[in-house]
């Protein structure tokens, strides 16, 4: 029920500040653009509709037939099984409803991983895998389970080992410095998945000793990572990261292949059933992806966001604090909504030199957003429509918590860094 009073409340905040613009644009002396509020809001949401199925689901369903295709194979050569053993004594803290030696274990391990090296492609179709294996595991099909919530926290969190997007964007924006940002979003990212994991738990009264004593491990491991990342140069890691995660990304591809070859697995016919399964998929999420993205379309041309921005650069001026993350306040507030619309308002940022550039306080705040938390609606609509989930229960406002703590410790720790 959250996420369908989101969904209206969109276009009924989007009807109500079109309107206002409307009266203000000729009774109040306002520009022509508000005059025009109707006939663009009508226009935003045939526009939106068309980049939700163009831009979002052609491409995704394409990466969905091409990595369900490696999923399948994955399966087959016995690797998501064994991902399941490695981390499961873990996981079955995190996920006590997931029977121990179920596959959904290593499809979620999988997709974990993937978002963890900045595979994005790969990371989807794994989500969407592991979401069908705790489908089959609930009990009510229409009510999300606390195994699906967490799932989602985890995703939301968007811990982020290795940035290859926004790396690859401050370097095209010819930044001095594209990897200054690395340490940054490597120490948010995992606060905010800490957050969510212990969250959660607490929530769904999971926590026990030796939960705690897992995530302290983790934080000690993150230790090590962070300090093995702070002795490198600069330009070190920048290699490492953009090289490093496009070369996983092929070696997960070339390893799948290798061992189904080995094992004497044919090969093209399993990944083709694997791809149909990405196309069967993609059909039924078509539907939840436009509707969601044509709601936040209606949000974002009526003004609702430019409202919203320019009251808390007023707040804050009023307040007397400093300001200079004001201008990262729009990746913040469109995180949540839209993968796309974040990283064009990032690259706004980026590439205008004159009032911001990569390497200013606001550029690499906003780098350290874009990289540092997940579209929590996105995720929702993608995962919980796959499967025909209706009733999300608290799945929306653990996501939008986990993305405000995730931006918050972004202009904490970026201040640490660049204040």
């Amino acid at each position: 029920m959250t996420l369908n009073y989101i969904w209206v409340g969109f276009f009924v905040v989007g009807f109500f500040v079109a309107l206002f613009r409307t009266i203000y644009g000729y009774f109040g002396g306002g520009a022509e653009a508000d005059q025009m509020i109707f006939e663009a809001v009508a226009k935003g949401t045939l526009d939106y509709a068309k980049i939700a199925f163009v831009n979002v689901a052609l491409p995704l369903c394409g990466i969905l037939t091409l990595w369900m295709g490696f999923m399948r194979l994955a399966e087959k050569i016995g690797a998501i099984a064994l991902l399941g053993k490695v981390i499961g004594p873990f996981f079955r803290h995190l996920f006590p409803e997931i029977p121990e030696g179920h596959h959904a274990h290593g499809q979620i391990m999988f997709n974990f991983s993937a978002n963890m090296l900045g595979l994005s492609n790969a990371a989807t179709p794994a989500g969407l895998k592991a979401m069908e294996s705790l489908q089959s595991l609930n009990a009510d099909k229409e009510r999300a389970s606390n195994s699906m919530i967490m799932f989602l926290a985890i995703n939301t969190a968007g811990f982020t080992l290795i940035p290859v997007t926004i790396l690859g964007l401050r370097a095209a924006a010819n930044s001095q410095g594209p990897a200054d940002v690395f340490i940054p979003i490597l120490l948010t990212s995992f606060f905010t998945m800490l957050f969510a994991m212990t969250y959660v738990s607490f929530r769904q009264r999971i926590f026990s000793r030796a939960l705690g004593t897992w995530l302290l491990s983790a934080a000690s491991l993150m230790f090590l990572v962070y300090w093995i990342f702070r002795i490198m140069s600069p330009d070190l890691r920048t290699t490492v990261s953009i090289v490093g995660g496009n070369a996983v990304l092929l070696g997960i591809m070339a390893l799948f292949v290798g061992v189904a070859l080995f094992k004497k697995i044919n090969v093209y016919s399993e990944f083709i059933e694997g791809a149909k399964e990405g196309f069967a998929t993609m059909v039924r999420i078509v539907p939840y992806l436009v509707g969601m993205i044509v709601a936040i379309g209606v949000f974002r041309t009526c003004g609702a966001l430019t409202y919203i921005t320019d009251g808390l650069t007023t707040f804050f001026t009023w307040l007397g604090t400093d300001t200079g993350f004001i201008p990262a306040i729009p990746v913040a507030l469109m995180k949540p909504l839209s993968g796309g619309g974040t990283e064009g308002l990032v690259n706004e940022i980026l590439l205008n030199k004159e009032l911001y550039g990569p390497d200013s306080f606001a550029g690499r705040l906003a780098s350290v957003m874009y990289a540092s938390a997940d579209t929590t609606f996105y995720i929702v609509a993608l995962y919980f429509g796959s499967v025909g989930v209706k009733n999300t229960r608290y799945a929306v406002g653990t996501g939008l918590l986990v993305d405000f703590i995730g931006i918050t410790t972004a202009i904490f720790i970026s201040y640490l860094f660049f204040g």
